[in-house]
């Protein structure tokens, strides 16, 4: 597949250069700064070893849309022969600082403000100890001028090649134009002709000869290279960055697909095919995501592609049982661009039916969905079976297993394999299969974990709210009906604490904990406001707000499962424990199962 080879680096920046080498699409911009460059330079210019580049041979399988390195613009016409998966950003530094020689390098400086540099080296500073090579490395403003006293002085003038000689340092842009250089020359042994004569034998051997000479190690992989194998490949190089997305990878060979092309004489623009499917899906669930956050904001891109690859191999398997579902990368990367534009229209419409089924369940907002993974299974199975998820019955089955997977917090893990099972086993299910989907059977919830349910990290904190507003509990400001999923937003309702943690931390132990889920309640922004100090102190005036009697406002309190009478009391212990029990039967009506534990064993009642 490859083999360890080496390249002379003017053959190779030449190459860059004529656009013989570019780069894969999904690459990212360059982006060395002014230091890093220094750095580099002086390492070719020692001759020390360089990192392993590794190319790939195009004309195969894996078919990318290419774009030059950065400065190599004038070659983006020509086909290239090989595409730069590792090395980008060692290549494009050397590229610009020593072969382009009409154009300071763009960068940036130690505080991150885009600057322009030429490099030159200084030649009596080089052709000393090894050690002070990175000083003699000098990077120089964009109109060649050196000036100290915040721009005041002039120290010294380069924008001539009599300023460059006088100074003693050598411009590495023309480093690899043998007739520039010796033009260079003789100008700088005119200056001090005793001196500099010597010193230029000297400078060449240590200097110019390394670069023209270096060799850059290479490892070349064949046109035969699997996309799946680029990408691992890709990853395992690029340790150092920020891992290659296959959102990105699909973008690239997508754009490379040329009978896509040769139909519409255009590329296929994946990014924004899917800005366009997002802002139709977020458009109307926000909980699917918020565009003006980020674009990959609640539903992501890979989801997406999880959710098509998942639909796509189940209706492979159907003619061909040997084939497994499955949406892991390599389904991934092996998805056809006619397959995505087929399939994508249903998962579009699939992922908006999710969104309405969400609402249904009160999960409105982006926050407040307990698994984001767990949708992609659900979408799919909308996808494959439509109309057929319309029933009552159906929907009681989706609805199950949705609330097993957020309870039993099944989503937590690794979840393609899991994706896999659900999709297969729900479609079974609902078509009248005997099997219950694993997700429901292997899901319980233990009456202890109540008490360490704290935050929003947790998906069954999350999910436990939700039931509680879909259950039918009233606001305690907005008296009228109960919450509606509706105008969740609007008035701006979030979780609250109902005994203050500073008073329970004050009056009990930690057997009954403040932050628990139990001692939390979903109200509006305009009811939390007046929750100051102990339930007692603020419910009469909760109420009077309300313009109603105590008695009917403790029928409010009582439809979020929390007793009224130990809330006037302030028994914490009492409110505590009854609650607990409440929201206990609430999690279990919501699993349609019952879990028990029987000599340390998990039994279940009910699930099928």
């Amino acid at each position: 597949m490859a083999g360890l080879d080496s390249a002379n680096l003017k053959t190779l920046l030449g190459d860059v250069a004529s656009g013989r080498l570019q780069l894969p699409d999904f690459q990212r911009e360059w982006k060395w700064d002014d230091d890093r460059i220094r750095a580099i330079i002086a390492t070719v210019t020692l001759d020390y070893p360089l990192g392993v580049t590794m190319t790939l041979e195009t004309g195969g399988a894996s078919r990318f849309r290419t774009r030059p390195l950065t400065g190599a613009e004038s070659g983006a016409d020509r086909d290239p022969s090989l595409l730069l998966l590792d090395g980008q950003q060692r290549l494009t530094s050397l590229f610009q600082a020593l072969y382009v020689a009409d154009v300071p390098v763009l960068t940036v400086d130690t505080r991150g403000k885009s600057v322009r540099r030429w490099y030159y080296v200084d030649i009596a500073k080089a052709t000393g100890s090894p050690s002070d090579r990175d000083e003699s490395i000098v990077s120089v403003p964009e109109d060649r001028i050196l000036r100290r006293d915040f721009g005041r002085k002039v120290v010294r003038d380069l924008s001539d090649t009599s300023g460059e000689c006088g100074a003693g340092l050598f411009p590495l842009r023309i480093v690899f134009d043998t007739q520039a250089v010796n033009a260079w020359r003789r100008e700088y042994e005119k200056a001090d002709e005793a001196r500099n004569f010597d010193l230029w034998a000297q400078f060449e051997d240590k200097v110019l000869h390394p670069v023209r000479s270096f060799q850059v190690p290479m490892i070349n992989l064949s046109s035969s290279t699997s996309m799946d194998a680029v990408c691992a490949v890709f990853e395992r190089v690029n340790t150092g960055g920020v891992p290659l997305n296959v959102f990105e990878l699909l973008t690239a060979t997508y754009a490379g697909d040329r009978a896509y092309t040769s139909r519409t004489g255009d590329y296929y623009d994946l990014p924004s095919a899917w800005r366009s499917i997002k802002e139709h899906v977020a458009d109307r669930y926000p909980v699917l995501g918020r565009l003006e956050v980020d674009l990959d904001d609640g539903l992501s891109n890979s989801d997406f592609l999880q959710t098509v690859a998942l639909v796509r191999t189940w209706n492979r398997k159907q003619l061909d049982p040997t084939v497994g579902v499955s949406c892991k990368r390599r389904d991934l990367l092996e998805l056809p661009l006619d397959d995505f534009q087929a399939l994508a229209p249903r998962v579009k419409e699939a992922f908006e039916w999710v969104g309405g089924f969400l609402f249904s369940q009160c999960i409105v907002h982006a926050a407040d969905l307990p698994y984001r993974t767990q949708v992609v299974p659900l979408a799919a199975v909308r996808a494959l079976l439509g109309d057929e998820l319309e029933s009552p019955e159906a929907i009681q089955k989706i609805t199950q297993w949705y609330w097993c997977g957020v309870l039993g917090e099944m989503y937590g893990g690794s979840t393609e394999t899991r994706f896999t099972r659900d999709v297969e086993q729900l479609i079974g299910w609902i078509r009248g299969a005997v099997d219950v989907p694993d997700t429901i059977t292997d899901s319980f919830f233990f009456p202890e974990r109540l008490r360490t349910l704290k935050t929003r990290n947790s998906a069954a904190y999350k999910g436990i709210f939700a039931l509680l507003i879909r259950q039918g509990a009233v606001d305690w400001h907005y008296t009228d009906e109960p919450m509606a999923p509706g105008w969740l937003v609007e008035y701006g309702v979030d979780v609250h604490q109902i005994f203050p943690k500073s008073w329970v931390r004050q009056n009990l132990d930690e057997r009954y904990p403040a932050g628990s889920v139990i001692n939390k309640t979903p109200i509006s922004l305009r009811a939390s406001q007046a929750l100051n100090g102990a339930p007692a102190a603020y419910l009469d005036p909760l109420a009077a707000a309300a313009d109603m009697r105590p008695e009917w406002f403790d029928d409010v309190i009582s439809t979020h499962l929390i007793d009224p009478k130990a809330l006037r009391a302030n028994d914490y212990v009492a409110f505590f424990e009854a609650r607990a029990t409440a929201l206990e039967e609430l999690v279990y009506q919501a699993m349609g199962k019952r879990t028990t534990v029987v000599h340390g064993t998990p039994d279940v009642e009910g699930g099928r």
